[in-house]
C-alpha cells in the first residue's frame, strides 16, 4: 500500500492544525472570561456582616489577650517550674505557657485577618489589560480614586472597631519581641565562661548515665561524652534544680577521645592528657553548639551547626569553618582506683569568643 502524502523536506516544523479523525482542533482558544460573581451572605445580609465583624474583633482581642498572657508568663513563671498536663505528663510549665500564649497571639492576628478578608473585604475578581508603564495624569487620578474607593469598600470607615482591635493586637504583639531582646539575651557573660564546675579531683562521668570512666576502658578511637562528678545522673537531680543542670551542661560538657600518642603533634596536649586520652570542651568556640562528631580516620572534631572543624592531633586548632579559636583542653589524670579525674579546671574560657575575653 503506497502513501501519497507528500513528505516535508523543508526541514521546518509543520504548523498545520492537528487532526483527530475528521475534526480539526482550533488554533487558539477564546478567553472564557471570569465566572459570574456570587455574593456572600455578608454582602446581602446586614446581620451576617455584623456577626462577621464581631468575630473578627473577637479574634483580634484573643490575640491581644495572648500577648498579655505571654508577658505575664515570661515575667512571673519560674524557668524550672514543672507540672502535670493531662495527656502529656510531667513537663516544663514555663515553656508550655510561652508556647500557648504565643500561639494565641499569632493565631488571633492571622485568623482574624483571614476571616476579615473572606467575609467583609471585596471579593470580586477583576482583569486589567496590560498598558504602558508611564500613565497620563487622568489615569493616575483614576488609580488614586480607585484606592480611595477600595478604602471605602473595605468598610474600615464604617467599622472602626475592627481597625481599633487590629491596631491594639498588632501593637501589643511588639511587646514580646522587645521583652525578649531586652531580657532573654541577658547580661554579658562576665565570669560565667571562665569559671566552670570542673575542679581538681572530680571524676569524669559519662553523660547522661553518670557512670565514671576508667582509663583502661577507653580504647583508641572510642568517644565519650563527659560531665563533671555531681552534675549528671540521679545524684545531680537530687542536689540541683533542672535549670542549674542545664546551665552546667552549657558550660561543662567535654568530649573524651583516646588517640595513638604517635599521631599527636602537640606535647602540651599529651602532657594535659593521660596516655593519649585527651579531653576537650564540647562547646564550639563559634556560637556554642555542641561539637559532638568525631572522625576517627582524620582525628577531626566537627561542629554540626556551621561545620567548624578542629584537629585533635594539634591542640584542637581550627582547620575549617567560622570558629575563631581552638577548643579549650581539660587537664586530666587518674586517681588511685584508675578512674579518670580532672587535674585542674580549664585554663581559658570555654565557648564562643566574646568582647571581654582577654
Amino acid at each position: 500500500m503506497s502513501d501519497n502524502t507528500p513528505a516535508n523536506t523543508s526541514g521546518q516544523a509543520d504548523h498545520s492544525p492537528a487532526t483527530q479523525g475528521d475534526s480539526k482542533l482550533p488554533e487558539r482558544f477564546e478567553n472564557p472570561g471570569l465566572p459570574p460573581h456570587v455574593p456572600r451572605r455578608s454582602d446581602v445580609d446586614v446581620k451576617a456582616a455584623k456577626r462577621a465583624e464581631r468575630q473578627v474583633v473577637a479574634l483580634f482581642t484573643l490575640s491581644a489577650l495572648g500577648t498579655v498572657g505571654f508577658v505575664i508568663a515570661y515575667l512571673f513563671i519560674p524557668m524550672d517550674a514543672r507540672g502535670y498536663v493531662i495527656g502529656i505528663g510531667e513537663m516544663d510549665l514555663y515553656h508550655l505557657a510561652l508556647g500557648i500564649t504565643m500561639t494565641l497571639s499569632l493565631g488571633g492576628i492571622g485568623f482574624g485577618a483571614v476571616h476579615w478578608a473572606k467575609t467583609l473585604m471585596p471579593d470580586e475578581e477583576v482583569v486589567e489589560e496590560r498598558h504602558e508603564q508611564a500613565s497620563d495624569e487622568e489615569t493616575r487620578e483614576g488609580a488614586a480614586a480607585h484606592l480611595r474607593s477600595g478604602w471605602k469598600e473595605s468598610q474600615l470607615g464604617r467599622r472602626p472597631l475592627i481597625l481599633q482591635s487590629a491596631a491594639g493586637a498588632l501593637g501589643l504583639f511588639a511587646i514580646p519581641l522587645v521583652l525578649q531582646l531586652g531580657g532573654s539575651l541577658g547580661p554579658a557573660p562576665g565570669r560565667a565562661l571562665y569559671d566552670t564546675n570542673w575542679k581538681q579531683g572530680l571524676r569524669l562521668l559519662i553523660d547522661p548515665s553518670g557512670v565514671p570512666v576508667k582509663a583502661s576502658d577507653v580504647t583508641i578511637g572510642s568517644v565519650f561524652h563527659i560531665m563533671p562528678e555531681g552534675w549528671v545522673g540521679e545524684e545531680a537531680h537530687e542536689e540541683h534544680t533542672e535549670h542549674e543542670i542545664m546551665e552546667a551542661k552549657a558550660e561543662d560538657q567535654v568530649i573524651l577521645v583516646r588517640l595513638d600518642p604517635e599521631v599527636v603533634q602537640s606535647q602540651k596536649s599529651l602532657d594535659w592528657g593521660y596516655e593519649g586520652i585527651l579531653a576537650y570542651s564540647k562547646v564550639c568556640t563559634h556560637v556554642g553548639c555542641p561539637v559532638a562528631l568525631y572522625e576517627q580516620q582524620t582525628h577531626h572534631l566537627l561542629c554540626p551547626c556551621h561545620q567548624s572543624t578542629f584537629d585533635m592531633t594539634n591542640d584542637c586548632e581550627v582547620i575549617f569553618g567560622p570558629a575563631g579559636r581552638p577548643l579549650p583542653q581539660l587537664p586530666i589524670t587518674v586517681d588511685a582506683e584508675g578512674y579518670l579525674v580532672a587535674d585542674d579546671s580549664f585554663k581559658e574560657p570555654v565557648g564562643p569568643s566574646f568582647w571581654e575575653r582577654g
